[in-house]
């Protein structure tokens, strides 16, 4: 039997895998999360971003409870087979939780962490529960 495409990928020792979620169009880099081999398989059944929540211990469908997804436009392996890349199309235009376009939006100034996007959505209108 031939080796699964999942089984080619080097898992860390807690079965996971960085994997950063970049615009298609644009080329920004919206976000870092991690996936298990379930969060990847679902991504690549689905069409859509699905990532493992550490903190929560469950997958995690990006977008489930703010509704910004992140629809599927590839998966790229980088050359040691230990970091992934998707390639999204931002539904919303909000990738971070914070209601950013983009989850890397301090950059070191001065020696100092600034601030250089806005929010475009206060959190507290995106989650409401």
């Amino acid at each position: 039997m031939a080796e699964s495409w999942l089984d080619q990928l080097k898992w860390n020792a807690e079965g996971l895998l960085p994997v950063t979620a970049q615009e298609m169009s644009s080329g920004r880099i919206l976000m870092q999360a991690w996936i298990n081999r379930e969060a990847l398989a679902a991504t690549q059944n689905e069409g859509r971003a699905v990532y493992w929540s550490r903190s929560r211990n469950q997958l995690w469908h990006k977008g489930e409870e703010s509704g910004h997804i992140q629809k599927l436009c590839g998966i790229y392996l980088d050359c040691d087979a230990d970091s992934l890349i998707y390639a999204v199309e931002q539904i919303g235009g909000i990738a971070c939780h914070t209601g950013r376009f983009s989850c890397f939006y301090r950059k070191l100034e001065n020696n100092e962490w600034q601030d250089i996007e806005p929010v475009l959505k206060a959190p507290e209108e995106i989650y409401k529960k």
